[in-house]
């Protein structure tokens, strides 16, 4: 059976009535046109009297329609609106993108204040769930390429109550990654009233002016989907508009060198896992734990990345604002550069700084500028090999008690 364009059937109203049934049963229905296929048999099971119940819907609210049409078109006809006095109404003006910003110099670049922002989930649910994710943790770090790492902000979440049936996926995504428990946490946990409050207190915007705030690409939508649900369930309107860091490490290395940087540098300068262990990296209760996944440590990796691979080149001096302070465990002399595990023997080749093999990096040649036949951008300062040679203090204190006990047993 056909029908005119713009009119619904008896049968679109049985569908709409059976969606919310549908989505309890955990079918992946988020539209009328997602349960048609689910719903035929079901309308074909009904009586004539209840067809006819959904018939007469149809019949009053396609008669409602034409008759607003109608109306409308009368009152157009009567008063026409001339072409040239037709009215826009005006948009508010979109915040800044990476792409559109425009510094005058390189003091300005330099002066600039981000802010690197990251919300953790317990998991990730499907399409048809309204919960897609359960925010559990949140942090962000105010920084300029001046100043370093000039503020930050962390804090635990008080998550909802997960869907049914999707408790353990949850939980299971959690041990996997930061490990925050959904419940049973000793730690208190902050509202999300509390934390979109504190979190444009920390920012604290001025009039007429917008913070930019930066996450990975691939974690933006994660982000945004938090903070809309967030803002939603608070009634608090935040405005926060997320940009990619990576195209801010583009602009900024385009604005110094004029020419656009390889992605493939950009993601793999940010992809570092040099700081994972450093002192006042992560939150207490990651640090405590030994838990490399954080909220927090994850924005300071971020200044961190960028104050390594482009300080230098805006003339800026390096300090501990900037970059961690190295660890008492990590010696200029001394540079791990092997461990064999084979049979219950340990063995471990150390490097010298000096008498050493030539072709083994030390730790003063991380800052070196790369050859230009290198993938890496020029003038940019990276690692010889692309990778770091240092080592976590966790790791370091094992081999060296490994070190010991090897030698206890040889005498």
């Amino acid at each position: 059976m056909s029908h005119r364009k713009g009119s619904l059937s008896p049968y679109c109203f049985f569908v709409r009535d059976q969606l919310p049934e549908l989505q309890r049963r955990g079918l992946p229905v988020t539209r009328v046109v997602d349960a048609v296929p689910y719903c035929s048999q079901a309308w074909a099971l009904l009586t004539k009297e209840e067809k006819m119940a959904y018939t007469e819907k149809a019949r009053k609210w396609n008669e409602k329609k034409r008759s607003q049409k109608t109306v409308k078109e009368t009152c157009n006809l009567a008063h026409p609106d001339p072409a040239c006095l037709t009215t826009k109404t005006p948009s508010a003006p979109s915040l800044p993108d990476a792409s559109a910003m425009s510094w005058k110099n390189d003091q300005a670049v330099v002066t600039d204040i981000f802010y690197f922002l990251n919300i953790y989930s317990h998991g990730r649910l499907p399409s048809h769930c309204e919960q897609r994710f359960l925010p559990c943790e949140i942090g962000c770090v105010k920084y300029s390429l001046r100043d370093g790492i000039m503020a930050d902000f962390h804090h635990f979440i008080d998550p909802e109550v997960p869907p049914r049936g999707f408790r353990y996926h949850c939980q299971a995504a959690s041990d996997a990654t930061h490990k925050i428990p959904i419940t049973g946490f000793h730690l208190s946990r902050t509202s999300y009233a509390v934390v979109l409050r504190e979190l444009l207190e920390f920012v604290q915007p001025t009039r007429g002016v917008r913070p930019h705030f930066y996450c990975r690409s691939n974690d933006r939508f994660r982000i945004n989907w938090c903070l809309n649900r967030m803002a939603s369930l608070t009634g608090i309107e935040s405005h926060l508009e997320l940009l990619a860091v990576e195209d801010l490490v583009i602009e900024m290395y385009q604005k110094k060198f004029q020419k656009e940087p390889s992605k493939t540098w950009v993601c793999r300068e940010l992809d570092v896992f040099l700081w994972d262990f450093s002192s006042n990296t992560r939150c207490k209760w990651h640090e405590e734990n030994d838990v490399l996944c954080c909220a927090l440590a994850s924005c300071k990796k971020i200044a961190y990345c960028i104050s390594k691979s482009l300080a230098n080149v805006y003339g800026v001096s390096l300090t501990a604002a900037h970059l961690p302070l190295q660890d008492s465990d990590y010696g200029e002399s001394t540079n791990m550069k092997m461990v064999i595990l084979d049979a219950g023997r340990f063995q471990k080749m150390k490097v010298e700084g000096s008498g050493c093999d030539r072709h083994c990096a030390s730790p003063s040649q991380d800052q070196e500028f790369v050859p230009s036949n290198c993938d890496s951008p020029c003038g940019v300062k990276t690692s010889l090999y692309g990778t770091s040679t240092m080592r976590g203090r966790g790791i370091t204190r094992l081999l060296n008690s490994a070190s010991d006990l090897s030698k206890s047993f040889s005498n």
